[in-house]
C-alpha cells in the first residue's frame, strides 16, 4: 500500500522502515528537512492515491491538532487520517467528528514497542469504523509482531478505544516499572547480604511469575550499569499515567497501584520535599524524632 507518514522521530522513522521493508511504499514528512522525503503537507498529499491514507507520528496536544487541522483542508472524500500518537482518546472522538463533516475518516491506533519495533514488531490497539480498519489491515500486519494477529493487534472498538486502550497499557506499565524499581532498591539497600542485584533480577528471567520484557530490559540496564550511576533519579511521564487515573475518578474504579507509581514520579523531580518537610516536622513535633536541618547531610 502507498500511505503518508508525518513525523520521522525515533518511533516514525523506525516505522517507515519496517513498513518499507515490509513492501509498502511511504512517503515521509518531517519538520526537519534533513530525514523528510518532501517539503511540505501539500507535496505529500500530491503524491498519495485516492484514497489517500496519512499516518500521523506527532506529539499529542497542538502538535496533533494542528497537523490534522492542516490535513482536513487538503484531503477530501474517503480518505483516511490515522492519529498513532499519543493522543487522549476524547480529542480523537472530536477530531472525527470534525473530519466526518468534509467525509474524511478518521482511526486512532495506540501504538507499543519502543525503539524495538522495527526489529520485533508494534503492539497495536486501534479505534475505528470496521470498514476502514479492515482497510488498513495490511499496514498493520506489517508493524505488528510476527505470530497471531490477537496477540500484537486488537480492534478495540470504535473512535477513541484505539487509545484508551493505549492508555490504560501505560498505566500498567507506570506500575510494572515501578515494582521492579522499588525491589531493586530494596535489594541494593541489601548489599552486606545480597552481592548481585542484577544477576538476582537475571535469574527472574525464566521459571518465575515475574518474568516479563520490562524484566529483560531491566537486566540490560544493570549490565550496562550496575549501580546505575550514571542516571539522575528523575522521572517524567508522558501524560497517560495521568490520564489513566483521572478515568479511574470518573469510573469510580479504584487503581492505588497506578496512582502511586505515578505520584514517585513526580516525587522524583523534587529535590527536597516540601511534603516531606512536612513529615519531618510533625514527626519532630509529637514525638520528638530528630530531624536534619538544611546544612546536615
Amino acid at each position: 500500500m502507498k500511505l503518508g507518514l508525518i513525523g520521522l522521530g525515533r518511533m516514525g522513522a523506525n516505522m517507515r522502515d519496517r513498513l518499507t521493508e515490509g513492501g509498502h511504499e511511504v512517503i515521509g514528512y518531517d519538520r526537519d528537512p534533513r530525514i523528510s522525503d518532501v517539503t511540505d503537507l501539500p507535496t505529500l498529499v500530491s503524491q498519495l492515491e485516492a484514497p489517500r491514507i496519512v499516518w500521523c507520528m506527532v506529539p499529542a496536544g497542538e502538535a496533533t491538532r494542528s497537523t490534522i487541522d492542516e490535513l482536513s483542508e487538503l484531503l477530501s472524500d474517503g480518505d483516511i487520517i490515522v492519529e498513532g500518537g499519543n493522543s487522549y482518546y476524547r480529542d480523537d472522538q472530536d477530531n472525527a467528528a470534525a473530519l466526518a463533516e468534509k467525509n474524511i475518516r478518521y482511526v486512532d491506533c495506540g501504538v507499543s514497542g519502543g525503539v524495538w519495533g522495527k526489529s520485533v514488531g508494534y503492539g497495536l490497539m486501534v479505534g475505528g469504523a470496521k470498514d476502514d480498519v479492515e482497510q488498513l489491515m495490511p499496514i498493520f500486519d506489517t508493524l505488528r509482531p510476527e505470530g497471531e494477529r490477537a496477540e500484537g493487534f486488537v480492534h478495540a472498538g470504535p473512535v477513541g478505544a484505539g487509545h484508551y486502550a493505549k492508555m490504560i497499557h501505560n498505566g500498567i506499565e507506570y506500575g510494572l516499572m515501578q515494582a521492579y524499581a522499588e525491589g531493586y532498591e530494596l535489594l541494593a539497600a541489601r548489599d552486606d547480604l545480597i552481592t548481585d542485584p542484577g544477576a538476582t533480577f537475571g535469574a527472574w528471567r525464566k521459571g518465575t511469575v515475574v518474568r516479563s520484557w520490562l524484566l529483560d530490559l531491566m537486566v540490560r540496564a544493570l549490565e550496562e550499569d550496575p549501580q546505575l550511576a550514571g542516571l539522575r533519579g528523575y522521572v517524567e511521564d508522558s501524560g497517560e499515567g495521568r490520564w489513566t487515573c483521572l478515568e479511574s475518578i470518573e469510573q469510580s474504579v479504584p487503581t492505588p497501584v497506578i496512582t502511586a507509581a505515578l505520584h514517585a514520579r513526580f516525587a522524583s523531580r523534587q529535590d527536597d520535599s516540601p511534603a516531606m518537610k512536612a513529615v519531618a516536622a510533625l514527626r519532630n513535633q509529637f514525638g520528638g524524632h530528630a530531624v536534619k536541618g538544611v546544612d546536615q547531610d
